[in-house]
């Protein structure tokens, strides 16, 4: 009788003391995102474009970019059920308010690598906070 339950998506709003332009390319690009968040293969800010997050003893994680709007929007899946947003808005004082988004979680799925949503999702949601904080410091150092 269970249906896939889904599970609140993880969301971290942060602001930062840098202009859009620079979030945007700290979010946007290749060698950017992996010094801030993993390391990327073949990332290009292109819908439809497939790439690769390397996630360390997990393994590489297929992605693809389904959604652009620079410098206030990419999307992004990530692996078989995850998405990824990065939502950026530009604000007084040459400040930027970042959005991440890690949508895609079911009560009764589980990962490429056997564990539950349930279960990654409450790891994933703690170590974002780490990952927004050395965001931050790509951004405003």
């Amino acid at each position: 009788m269970s249906q896939n339950a889904t599970l609140p998506d993880i969301r971290q709003t942060l602001e930062f003391n840098a202009p859009i332009q620079k979030v945007w390319n700290a979010v946007s690009t290749a060698e950017s995102i992996g010094a801030w968040f993993m390391p990327v293969i073949g990332f290009e800010p292109v819908v439809g474009r497939e790439f690769e997050l390397n996630a360390g003893p997990f393994g590489m994680s297929p992605c693809k970019v389904t959604e652009l709007d620079p410098p206030s929007r990419l999307r992004f899946n990530w692996g078989k059920d995850w998405t990824l947003t990065f939502e950026l808005k530009e604000l007084d004082g040459g400040r930027t308010e970042f959005t991440l988004i890690h949508g895609g979680w079911s009560e009764d799925v589980l990962t490429e690598f056997g564990e539950s949503h349930r279960i990654v999702r409450d790891r994933m949601a703690q170590g974002w906070t780490g990952i927004g904080a050395k965001l931050r410091g790509y951004v405003e150092g």
